[in-house]
């Protein structure tokens, strides 16, 4: 089950973060650290009603943020789709012990049918240029790589931004 998420769940989102986090440095995947993802996105993501999470019998094992809000980072890219109607996909997590399972793609399933039933142009998100896997991921399902933008905090190395168009 997907569905939003409650101001109770953040601190379990935020340990399967962590668990996501270290899983990637020992792949030598350095996107998430001590400055990202953080309580207060996840808190800002609540408050806007975007973060979402889902479930397997009864235990929460992954969340999924689907904004309409542009960073400013994203400004420079040259997407697809015209600006202002548009998704967002930020912060997808699955417990380490349920990856590989198939439930990321069935947050993405659920993120691509709520843009499309909602009018939304296309789905845009961004990853980490050394998370191969991932991109591999995105690109598997449709998604075109664009451009790149940066995250000093997080890496030295680009983030690629990526667009469904619906």
């Amino acid at each position: 089950m997907i569905r939003h998420a409650k101001i109770s769940e953040i601190d379990d989102i935020l340990n399967i973060t962590r668990a996501c986090a270290d899983k990637m440095i020992q792949m030598g995947i350095f996107q998430w650290n001590e400055h990202y993802p953080t309580k207060n996105a996840f808190l800002n993501d609540l408050k806007r009603e975007e973060l979402y999470i889902k479930q397997h019998h009864g235990k929460l094992i992954g969340a999924i943020v689907i904004s309409t809000h542009m960073d400013d980072e994203y400004i420079p890219i040259k997407w697809l789709t015209e600006n202002g109607n548009n998704t967002y996909i930020h912060r997808v997590c699955i417990a380490p012990s349920h990856q590989g399972l198939g439930f990321a793609q069935e947050m993405m399933d659920y993120a691509e049918a709520y843009s499309r039933t909602n009018g939304f142009d296309s789905v845009r998100l961004d990853t980490f240029s050394q998370n191969k896997r991932n991109q591999r991921f995105y690109e598997q399902r449709g998604y075109q790589r664009l451009g790149d933008i940066f995250f000093p905090k997080q890496s030295e190395h680009p983030f690629h931004c990526y667009e469904l168009v619906l």
